[in-house]
């Protein structure tokens, strides 16, 4: 890896960002022989939100040989997800689903996470330069990127083509102009790391907790066991109600966790391994995922909601599906990126949304706590969680909101 001032560049592709589906995707250049390079602002290891994993990435990271690297590392393993509603409680076991593929993944420190698969990708020939801002881009069919060091020298980046990856930065739709509006409401994440300390056998460490507020139920927390007897936590609501001077987080945090019964028997007191910090207005949208010369990967271009835990399983299927796209069009083929890559990526992203949408109308939190529900479908239901949104022999990827919204009505009738 390199962070030394460079010359006016050339490349096959160039890629923005060296988070997780920057990483992915430039192995996976790397494996077809492309030269690739990646220009990242920041330096890594850094903190980023998004720590618990979804059995469906998992076939990503093996396809770009990073695998091996990731169970090899440590982290704490996950099959599946606690859902806690006042004194209701319901466990969904990834295993169980109705989608052939990994029902097992991690939750992860993605500090970690994603230093070792950038890594990975520098090890399979990428050039990775960090602390490298992007600060403007031609597009067309020789696409070119105006790029500044640390010391703010400029160069030039020329590309065959450009893979934006750069997360919430979202440096080519500011550049380019090609925000969205989203049709998420502006809600906010107020969150940390604790020393858990709980002992072995009071709770399930290998699945993600989600408790919805006992008196609100758009109001929802994670409790995500990582390696080491450390946690991650944090509650999300509509942005005004976790509004709180810097000073007062850390105290507006553990009143919400004690507010929460189970969240205040797992955790309680145990103390805060780093600042509370605050994240908000996250949900973002952009017109099209391509133009000319350029693909958006990965929450660069769309990013609905942590519920779920679908961002880097969004950001792995965008950049296997943008890399398959485009070695197709390196090769000499006419390439439609709006029926290639843009269609079917959304594909997967519109089953998010639905189920996103869902549970914050409480629709789909009754369908979760409802207490009989047939194996065939809970099993349907488990598959997206799990992230196969994109399976289309499962009926609730392929028609989400009538299919939720039938079951939701079953469950209501039964009671």
């Amino acid at each position: 890896m390199n962070n030394e001032c460079c010359m006016n560049t050339s490349v096959d592709v160039a890629i923005i960002g060296a988070g997780p589906s920057g990483a992915v995707a430039a192995a996976l250049l790397r494996k077809a022989g492309r030269s690739v390079l990646v220009l990242e602002r920041q330096h890594f290891p850094r903190f980023s939100i998004g720590e618990s994993l979804l059995p469906q990435s998992m076939a990503y990271l093996e396809e770009a040989g990073m695998l091996q690297d990731v169970v090899e590392a440590g982290f704490q393993y996950k099959n599946g997800a606690h859902f806690v509603y006042r004194d209701q409680v319901s466990a969904y076991d990834f295993r169980d689903k109705h989608s052939d593929g990994w029902g097992t993944t991690f939750q992860v420190e993605r500090a970690v996470f994603d230093d070792l698969l950038i890594r990975r990708a520098a090890k399979e020939g990428a050039e990775v330069r960090f602390g490298h801002t992007v600060l403007e881009m031609k597009t067309g069919d020789a696409p070119a990127l105006e790029v500044a060091d640390e010391a703010g020298t400029r160069y030039q980046v020329h590309a065959r083509f450009v893979l934006d990856a750069s997360g919430f930065g979202r440096v080519l739709p500011r550049l380019l102009n090609l925000e969205a509006p989203t049709r998420m409401p502006t809600r906010a994440a107020i969150f940390t790391h604790v020393r858990d300390d709980i002992p072995i056998g009071a709770h399930d460490r290998n699945k993600i907790t989600v408790a919805v507020h006992p008196e609100h139920r758009d109001i929802w927390y994670w409790m995500i066991p990582l390696a080491n007897g450390r946690s991650s936590v944090g509650c999300v609501a509509e942005a005004p109600f976790l509004d709180a001077p810097e000073a007062e987080r850390e105290a507006k945090l553990r009143s919400l966790i004690r507010s929460e019964p189970t969240l205040s028997r797992l955790i309680g007191d145990a103390p805060f391994l780093m600042p509370v910090r605050h994240i908000g207005g996250y949900s973002a949208n952009v017109e099209r995922l391509h133009g000319p010369g350029y693909a958006l990967l990965g929450n660069a271009g769309e990013f609905l909601d942590p519920v779920f835990s679908s961002g880097v399983t969004i950001a792995l299927r965008s950049a296997h599906l943008a890399v398959e796209t485009l070695e197709r069009q390196l090769n000499g083929e006419a390439i439609d990126w709006q029926t290639q890559y843009d269609m079917p990526l959304r594909k997967g992203i519109d089953t998010f949304r639905a189920f996103v949408e869902n549970w914050y109308t409480g629709k789909l939190q009754d369908i979760i706590f409802a207490r009989e529900q047939a194996p065939t479908i809970r099993r349907m239901i488990s598959a997206v969680l799990a992230g196969y949104a994109w399976d289309e022999t499962n009926p609730y990827v392929v028609e989400p909101v009538r299919r939720l919204n039938r079951l939701h009505e079953m469950c209501v009738r039964r009671g």
